[in-house]
């Protein structure tokens, strides 16, 4: 009779074990899904269409070339890629250097910005933000927003701009331009000061 009895309450034993693990488990459970709860001005908050980029890349080099001639290269520190259904475009957040060659693959002129987008569709860059343009001439030409269209090769600005050359410094706003600065027109001069003088 004693081993009948030591079995009887090995099993209450183990039936009680048993009873406390579930109940254990079933606990951490609910404690788990009490303690993750949202309110629903919480979830409201959260925004549904979040722009993240489908591409992020360093210290990058992109080389526009035509017939095995390169005419552009531009160097950007981060380039961020980015897909939605309406529009595709490349942010240079970090700014880009950009150089023009001839069809010797001499430099013609340069464009510096601290920051710039490529609207990829349009084929059309935007760059603001310390703008500095310079020719094979020297001459150099600052702005804070500046368009670059890149199907026609023409430069342009609505926004205030400087022109320094080696005779003079020019004030205006807005100026078009090729993307080399052979040809530039000033749309509207606000002031000039001689260097020669």
């Amino acid at each position: 009779m004693e081993s009948s009895s030591i079995h009887s309450r090995f099993c209450v034993i183990d039936i009680c074990l048993t009873y406390n693990f579930f109940l254990l488990v079933f606990l951490v459970f609910l404690s788990f899904f009490s303690s993750c709860e949202n309110s629903i001005k919480e979830i409201s908050s959260i925004p549904d269409n979040i722009n993240l980029p489908v591409q992020s890349s360093k210290n990058i080099e992109i080389i526009y070339s035509d017939s095995g001639e390169i005419k552009i290269r531009i160097k950007a520190p981060l380039l961020l890629r980015y897909d939605e259904p309406d529009k595709q475009y490349a942010e240079f957040p970090d700014g880009i250097d950009v150089i023009f060659f001839d069809k010797n693959r001499t430099e013609q002129s340069t464009l510096r910005a601290d920051y710039a987008v490529y609207r990829e569709r349009k084929d059309i860059w935007e760059v603001s933000n310390n703008v500095i343009i310079v020719n094979k001439n020297g001459d150099v030409i600052n702005t804070e927003k500046m368009i670059w269209n890149k199907k026609t090769g023409i430069i342009y600005s609505g926004e205030f701009v400087k022109i320094t050359t080696c005779d003079e410094i020019i004030y205006g706003n807005g100026f078009e331009a090729d993307q080399n600065l052979d040809n530039y027109v000033i749309k509207k001069i606000t002031g000039t000061i001689n260097l020669k003088e």
